[in-house]
């Protein structure tokens, strides 16, 4: 019964077997193999459109790169309070945009606030050489705490960037997540709603290790390829990150692992909301779950093998956590099985 999170589960069986099939003979080292170029352009046909592809190892080499290339002194980049790129970082996006910070927005449930967002933007807009000058907005989709920002939402968002003449950035760790859940296809969600730039995320859906910088903006595609060399990015046997993409796409299954782990989110929330110890913080909208449980129920259960985190209460839910109950998140994956819920259950109701 692992919810702790999507990294902790493995690799899709198709992805492992296409990774071994691409051990054998030899290939154009730094992303110049026929096979890496096969995945770019696979690429452009998901987003419908030309796009620049740059493969990384992380999320947050990904995050940290897509906002360094649109990079100033004196650049301020706005995210909502609750995002990777300022609560779980490390500093990395400052650290490789050297004079940048990171700005917090508010907003309910992990989806940033328009209004919010257009008070915190404009209070820099004059680019007063005292307090620093706009530079990027990133917002995240699927959203920290399982949310899914709608097309009209990242609209919204994209007006104040376009008003403002900032690059739009979207922080898709669990991109495939969010699409599903909003049934639209990859260009909608992105591209034509004004996103420039995307951290493309394989890992937490399948893949072993396989993580993307999805550009727009083709001007700045020479400049990201400079910043991803001198971060150390840049691998030498990309066919391996290729090799797990070329698999992630074929038949869709990037969509189907996706569709499953969502599924298998939804019936744990089922499970959650029948227990008498627990109650959901907020419905899930991708394959993460939030729930307020007993810490006595909570303990048992992890003692019985459930693997859960505890997680900080968030301002939306202030007042409405006891003292004798905490707040959890629970992750599902491709990996997870009806049956691990079921069994969980069975320990809320034990």
């Amino acid at each position: 019964m692992f919810f702790a999170s999507d990294n902790w589960a493995g690799a899709h069986p198709r992805i492992a077997e296409r990774l071994s099939a691409s051990a054998a003979g030899f290939s154009r080292a730094y992303g110049h193999g026929e096979l890496d170029s096969a995945v770019y352009e696979r690429f452009g046909q998901i987003f419908e459109r030309e796009v620049a592809v740059f493969f990384v190892a992380t999320g947050t080499a990904a995050n940290s790169l897509s906002l360094a290339v649109y990079g100033k002194p004196g650049g301020i980049s706005f995210g909502h309070r609750e995002a990777h790129i300022i609560e779980d970082e490390c500093g990395a996006p400052e650290f490789l945009s050297p004079g940048s910070r990171l700005y917090p927005v508010d907003g309910r449930l992990g989806r940033m606030d328009v209004k919010s967002l257009e008070r915190a933007v404009g209070r820099f807009a004059s680019e007063n050489v005292h307090s620093g000058r706009p530079t990027a907005i990133s917002l995240t989709q699927s959203t920290e705490v399982g949310t899914v920002y709608g097309l009209d939402d990242i609209s919204a968002i994209s007006a104040v960037a376009k008003r403002h003449g900032l690059p739009l950035h979207m922080d898709g760790a669990r991109f495939a997540n969010a699409l599903v859940s909003l049934d639209v296809s990859p260009a909608e969600m992105t591209w034509k709603r004004g996103i420039d730039i995307v951290s493309f995320g394989g890992t937490k859906n399948g893949c072993w290790c396989a993580e993307a910088i999805v550009m727009f903006d083709l001007d700045r595609a020479r400049e990201i390829a400079f910043l991803r060399k001198r971060s150390a990015q840049l691998f030498s046997k990309a066919r391996f990150i290729s090799a797990q993409f070329d698999a992630y796409f074929a038949n869709d299954l990037w969509l189907e692992t996706a569709r499953h782990a969502n599924a298998m989110s939804a019936r744990l929330a089922a499970v959650i909301e029948s227990s008498p110890v627990a109650r959901l913080g907020w419905k899930p909208e991708a394959n993460e779950v939030f729930a307020i449980i007993d810490k006595e129920a909570a303990n048992k259960a992890q003692a019985s093998g459930a693997v859960f985190y505890d997680w900080n209460v968030p301002a939306s839910l202030a007042g409405q956590v006891a003292d004798n109950e905490a707040l959890y998140r629970f992750v599902t994956s491709f990996a997870t099985t009806a049956d691990e819920i079921d069994r969980f259950g069975e320990l809320l109701r034990g």
